[in-house]
């Protein structure tokens, strides 16, 4: 019994130490961006030691991707409960979701971790795969089920699905600017319904 409670015991702390690092980090790369953040920095604010940091993450890359994974979760997790608030057909799913696209984003920070550091970071292939990874291709399943449906054309959906995500993407960084993210919604709105 004392074998299981130590084991048990043991999990939390590691698990507590990664959570802690994970949070640490993430509010370093939202204040400061990944470059002007140090491992030092994480481990103070963090309140772990360096070998800590160490045996959960390879190096700060590792930290950062395990940070963007998070991010890629909770947006995808914003998108999938927005997509299901209305029940409809499959194009107001996609509309939905982009709603929830907008939204997850404008959580602070995200915009620097995902769409500016990311990819200078990562690199576009491995920001895909994490999205491919985390969110189970939301957008291209959406698409393919509309097109399924028949209520869009039939696309080439790998290219529509690159070319869809780069507005958003897009749409998400002018709202973190300033602009109105009504605006940006109307007109991915009109973009689904030009797809008929």
């Amino acid at each position: 019994m004392q074998q299981k409670t130590e084991t048990r015991s043991n999990k939390n702390r590691t698990e507590a130490t990664r959570a802690a690092l994970l949070k640490a980090a993430r509010r370093l790369f939202c204040e400061k961006g990944y470059a002007e953040t140090s491992t030092p920095e994480i481990v103070r604010a963090a309140g772990v030691t360096r070998g800590a940091l160490y045996h959960h993450f390879e190096d700060k890359v590792a930290l950062f991707r395990a940070v963007i994974t998070e991010e890629y979760l909770a947006v995808a997790d914003e998108i999938t409960k927005s997509a299901k608030t209305i029940p409809g057909s499959a194009v107001d799913a996609l509309k939905q979701g982009s709603r929830g696209y907008i939204k997850a984003m404008a959580d602070k920070g995200r915009i620097r971790i995902m769409l500016r550091d990311g990819p200078a970071v990562l690199g576009q292939m491995e920001l895909d795969k994490i999205d491919r990874e985390t969110s189970a291709d939301t957008l291209r399943q959406g698409l393919a089920e509309a097109m399924e449906a028949g209520e869009i054309k039939s696309l080439p959906v790998n290219a529509l699905t690159v070319q869809l995500s780069a507005l958003f993407d897009r749409a998400a960084l002018a709202v973190s600017e300033g602009d109105n993210p009504k605006d940006h919604l109307e007109i991915l709105d009109a973009i689904f319904a030009s797809l008929k």
